[in-house]
């Protein structure tokens, strides 16, 4: 696969663990030769210090995807969408990490497949999150296991804001004014979108990474 508040800021769709160590990925395909991303199919794996993953349901004729979704991953053919309760230690970290409270447990996530050439495989991933009354498109592909940003898509806000967050994943700061800057973007709009994507990258994380230490 391709290399994938100031003002009170409302996460409603996406929430990762902090933690470097999260929910195992038994469940990966392996179909994508290109690139490691097959890693956000259906991880519901469990270890010594992480609960079970609830997915509440997986659908795969994809009706519920956002527009804006489809348009951020155009050469994907299908779209299965899942719903999954954050654990209660990751809501717990990801508030500490982003001083922002989790409004909603349940992560909502759109894994993008392409049946080009006649095999199914994944071609990315992709959560919404909203900061500062705007809807911001995250699209993730996968590195050594755990989701990392390709990039992040909303209209109206500068590009060298948003393409700071490139390549980056659970490990990265993630906090304005260290790696992340306004580059011209509001102040509260640049805090709010920050805090949410840090917190999006955390859930992915804990719902989707492979565990590991460093």
């Amino acid at each position: 696969m391709k290399k994938i508040p100031a003002l009170a800021v409302t996460l409603s769709v996406v929430i990762f663990a902090a933690a470097c160590s999260s929910t195992g990925d038994a469940n990966r395909s392996t179909a994508n030769t290109n690139a490691p991303t097959n890693s956000m199919t259906t991880n519901t794996a469990t270890s010594n210090t992480t609960p079970a993953v609830n997915t509440h349901s997986a659908t795969a004729n994809g009706s519920d995807v956002p527009a804006a979704v489809r348009a951020a991953i155009a050469d994907a053919q299908t779209f299965t969408t899942q719903h999954k309760d954050i654990p209660a230690s990751a809501i717990t970290s990801i508030e500490k990490e982003t001083n922002t409270k989790v409004a909603d447990k349940d992560h909502h996530s759109y894994l993008a497949f392409s049946t080009a050439g006649g095999a199914r495989r994944q071609i990315g991933a992709a959560t919404v999150v909203r900061a500062g009354g705007q809807e911001m498109v995250v699209v993730y592909d996968s590195k050594n296991g755990s989701p990392v940003i390709r990039e992040v898509r909303v209209a109206g806000v500068p590009a060298a804001f948003l393409d700071q967050f490139k390549g980056k994943g659970h490990d990265n700061v993630l906090k304005l004014g260290q790696d992340i800057k306004a580059q011209g973007a509001p102040d509260a709009l640049a805090q709010g979108a920050t805090n949410a994507i840090k917190a999006d990258v955390l859930a992915m994380q804990a719902l989707y990474g492979s565990a590991h230490s460093h």
